[in-house]
């Protein structure tokens, strides 16, 4: 797919000259790997859960080492606000800079860590670290880009994306069959040290005449700009739900294999093939951004959403809430690949408005979608019931609630 047809040159690049600076594609490849750092702090631990129960005299069925993922959520949420304010000032290559350290300095504590509180506390600091390449991509993609063009490299983005949560578990469990459990904490720390040396070519994006002051004011009156706009926070709440939908599935789906169809050897298969679904869904919703254009997508979306996850709950109701294994799986690769899409268009569409405090913006929806995305989908999954329908409900409320917002906060005219 070609990529958005836009002017690449910053003003930075303008005065440094391109040599020696990404541009074009490798800039693009470069952000896409600075934002898969998340996701490789997150799914590259999960087959060294029975390694580290037993190394902590856990049971071996103790939920007490999700805290490992919990704690790096929490740091995520909360790391937003340390990057965002600060690139707005400084730029986003110093910030950048100082995430990526801090990501490899606390995998590294986490490697060596002798206690269990300790790799909770260095899992917290790690999700701190990780906001930063998190929240600053999207600040340096909607400092290049908007509108449709936006959306459209959103969607690329994605597409990559999602193929990290196939490979990093087989990664992960490829290096604990070879090398101790700790080499998955080590592993990140040394990918984040690689990326720290490729992301000295990346531009400068944010010129020095769009840089905003450091002080509680200046940052206080972005932030008040960004809480007040109509369109970002009705956009910020519809991500908070979609975002909540797939931490549902994320959470549920291995007890639904496992305890409702008895299915459980065969979940990272369907884990995969439903991630390779969402990827190749990712491409096709960057076309249909150049066809149609974002707006009037996300709004057909939302409602073909709402339809689908009734068509789910519907699904979810035969059976006495255990449906035909083929048919629940069907409704999943309707509902989930609409939730998928909406999210990388509502994102462009939330921060389109202010290009002038961007780094403030990705921060604060940041923040708000992982702290509030993961609060809801870790609600929906505690609701288990030896059944579907509780999970089928979850995501029909929250795919409504995003559609709401989605075609308030799109209506004409935005107003503020």
């Amino acid at each position: 797919m070609p990529l958005p047809d836009v002017d690449h040159a910053t003003i930075g690049e303008q005065q440094a000259g391109t040599k020696g600076v990404a541009t074009g594609r490798e800039f693009i490849l470069l952000v896409t790997a600075l934002m898969a750092t998340t996701a490789v702090g997150i799914d590259l631990m999960l087959p060294a859960f029975p390694e580290i129960r037993q190394q902590f005299g856990m049971a071996p069925d103790s939920t007490q080492v999700t805290w490992i993922v919990t704690a790096y959520f929490l740091g995520l949420a909360a790391g937003p606000w340390l990057y965002g304010p600060a690139s707005d000032r400084f730029g986003r290559r110093i910030p950048l800079f100082a995430g990526l350290a801090l990501y490899a300095v606390s995998a590294a504590t986490a490697a060596l860590a002798p206690s269990w509180q300790l790799i909770v506390i260095a899992r917290f600091v790690w999700g701190v670290g990780a906001a930063g390449p998190r929240s600053l991509s999207v600040a340096m993609i909607r400092d290049r880009y908007d509108g449709d063009a936006m959306a459209r490299l959103m969607s690329m983005i994605m597409a990559v994306f999602l193929l990290v949560p196939i490979v990093a578990p087989g990664v992960g469990a490829g290096l604990i069959a070879v090398l101790p459990w700790r080499a998955v904490f080590w592993f990140p720390a040394v990918v984040a040290g690689l990326l720290a040396l490729w992301a000295r070519r990346l531009p400068e994006t944010l010129p020095v005449d769009r840089r905003r002051p450091f002080t509680w004011r200046a940052v206080g009156q972005a932030g008040l700009e960004v809480v007040t706009h109509r369109q970002t926070m009705a956009l910020t709440v519809a991500i908070t739900f979609l975002f909540a939908s797939m931490t549902a599935y994320l959470g549920s789906s291995e007890v639904i294999l496992e305890d409702v169809y008895g299915y459980g050897a065969w979940f990272p298969l369907f884990f995969g093939v439903i991630a390779v679904l969402l990827a190749i869904n990712s491409l096709n919703n960057a076309r249909l951004v150049g066809r149609l254009g974002v707006i009037p997508l996300v709004r057909g979306q939302a409602i073909i959403g709402v339809v689908a996850a009734i068509g789910l709950v519907a699904v979810s109701f035969t059976g006495e809430g255990q449906p035909n294994f083929w048919l629940f799986t069907l409704a999943l690769c309707v509902v989930l690949p609409l939730v998928q899409g909406l999210s990388p268009n509502s994102n462009s569409l939330a921060m389109e408005p202010l290009p002038h405090v961007a780094g403030t913006a990705s921060s604060i929806i940041a923040t708000v979608t992982a702290a509030g995305g993961a609060l809801l989908g870790g609600m929906a999954s505690s609701a288990f019931d030896g059944t579907v329908r509780p999970f089928a409900i979850y995501v029909l409320v929250f795919i409504s609630l995003a559609a709401a917002s989605i075609l308030w906060g799109t209506a004409k005219p935005v107003s503020r």
